[in-house]
């Protein structure tokens, strides 16, 4: 009979107490400011489920969960195709792959309010390159007046700032692939396409599934990087969950609402990583009669 040592279970004691600690303990105190009105540190009246109620009836939220939904999907539209292309292109060995691999990896050293800054600048129409340059061509253009131009702003930096990291995943499931497979297409006589269709592209899809749900889960919480550039505005053209929940928490002090739209937030991506994370799982794996 084979005996168990549960001794060993101590080992992973640190980390229960961690995260307990850093997630389990908050969240419990999100739960419970969400079904009580808090009239002072020391008076609270609880009121079920009535903040979840005037939350979902807000129409304020409604507009930011719309505007998140578009700019998420338009983030995973952009970024998944640009990643792969870009990483099939990149040299597969040599200084010219690991100079490749340094220059495509800086936009993510680089912090997100300093991303923010650098954009801020850029698409200024009298001093930044991006805003002079697209005036110069005839388009008025005008990140700060103009609800359009703001939204694609922050869309055209997010695709700058993250794409990187779908390359780095991508060549990473690339160089990955063993040679044999290359060899047999070479000898079956197998176009570029033909490769990428039935070689690369159902090896990536691991890989491919980890930057969905990292760019789909980032880009739903993004924050920092709109606030700095264009602070929400103009009007709220480019106010996003994460702001609209700030505002609430820390704008107005509606520690309640704040509390139950935090937990809604927290569900919604949930939800949507599960619907994405099943749908990968499917993609080429339909069986065929």
């Amino acid at each position: 009979m084979k005996t168990y040592n549960n001794r060993a279970w101590f080992l992973i004691l640190p980390v229960i107490l961690a995260v307990a600690f850093s997630a389990i303990l908050p969240l419990m105190t999100i739960v419970n400011y969400s079904v009580q009105d808090i009239l002072s540190p020391t008076q609270h009246v609880f009121v079920g489920t009535e903040w979840f109620k005037m939350v979902m009836r807000d129409e304020e939220l409604h507009g930011a969960l719309y505007r998140q939904l578009i700019f998420s999907l338009s983030v995973l539209a952009i970024q998944i195709p640009l990643g792969i292309l870009i990483a099939l292109t990149m040299p597969a060995d040599g200084w010219k792959a690991s100079m490749s691999l340094v220059l495509i990896a800086l936009p993510l050293l680089i912090p997100w309010n300093v991303v923010g800054t650098i954009w801020q600048i850029f698409g200024r129409g009298d001093i930044g390159l991006l805003g002079y340059g697209v005036n110069s061509m005839g388009v008025d253009y005008n990140y700060t007046g103009d609800s359009v131009d703001a939204w694609v702003t922050v869309l055209v930096m997010d695709i700058w700032h993250w794409t990187p990291l779908v390359v780095l995943l991508c060549y990473a499931g690339l160089r990955a692939i063993p040679d044999a497979y290359y060899q047999a297409a070479r000898i079956d006589g197998a176009s570029r396409w033909a490769v990428f269709r039935f070689i690369q592209l159902p090896k990536l899809r691991n890989v491919l599934m980890i930057a969905v749900l990292l760019r789909f889960m980032d880009s739903f919480m993004i924050y920092t990087e709109p606030f700095v550039l264009t602070g929400g505005g103009p009007g709220n053209a480019t106010t996003f969950l994460s702001q609209y929940l700030t505002q609430k928490a820390v704008g107005q002090f509606d520690l309640g609402p704040a509390a139950a739209f935090s937990l809604i937030y927290f569900l919604i991506i949930l939800l949507f990583c599960f619907v994405l994370y099943n749908w990968m799982q499917r993609v080429g794996t339909g069986d065929k009669k």
